[in-house]
């Protein structure tokens, strides 16, 4: 209930932060047992998709309905601010609340598939091979409806206390961005053959600087 403000529950916001973050958390009861799990996931519309190995013990609690919830953070910056108290971090982050559902049908599995790939690195899936029949049905594809989500933003610099502005350090924000460095080729990729410019200049750029 703290920090209203940063409350936002706008469709757009909700999709554009799931569609940037590269992992969610999964968390979910079974058997009596809290778990929260990190996996990969992908959006299509108004669905959110969770993919891993048909013997996944999360998976497959929640293929049978099981309440679920999804988080995803991004970190934008980190907020020095002038007292112990006021230090943050610029951040958005996402909560999606439901049940999701075991997915069947071939072409549904497929195009979630294909959207796990092309949310990494758009393109990548015109040079690789698709799942083969056997290779979707030893992988469960779980959707979840995004109806109840709620998205949650930090902007800005630090909020200090008025009597501690005049304290003689420095404070502000510092920009955080992931990138990736020197790709490194498989032992088996041909002589000479580089990796495309996509991938030697990918990265993830917090949406503000400040």
């Amino acid at each position: 209930m703290r920090h209203r403000e940063r409350a936002s529950y706008e469709r757009a916001t909700v999709n554009a932060i799931l569609d940037e973050a590269l992992i969610c958390h999964v968390g979910f009861m079974a058997e009596g047992q809290p778990y929260v799990l990190p996996t990969t996931h992908a959006r299509i519309d108004e669905q959110l998709y969770l993919h891993g190995a048909a013997a996944n013990h999360m998976l497959s609690s929640l293929a049978n309905g099981a309440p679920l919830c999804v988080t995803v953070t991004l970190i934008d910056a980190l907020v020095l601010a002038r007292s112990y108290f006021r230090h943050s971090m610029n951040y958005r982050s996402v909560v999606v609340l439901g049940a999701a559902r075991a997915v069947t049908d071939p072409e549904e599995k497929g195009r979630a598939m294909h959207a796990l790939i092309e949310r990494v690195h758009p393109g990548r899936s015109a040079l690789i091979r698709p799942p083969t029949p056997q290779e979707l049905d030893v992988t469960t594809v779980l959707a979840l409806p995004i109806e109840e989500a709620s998205a949650k933003i930090r902007t800005g610099p630090p909020i200090d206390l008025e009597a501690d502005y005049a304290r003689p350090c420095w404070a502000g924000v510092l920009p955080l961005e992931l990138k990736g460095g020197t790709p490194i080729p498989d032992a088996r990729v041909p002589p000479g053959l580089a990796p495309p410019r996509e991938i030697a200049a990918w990265s993830r750029k917090p949406r503000s600087r400040s």
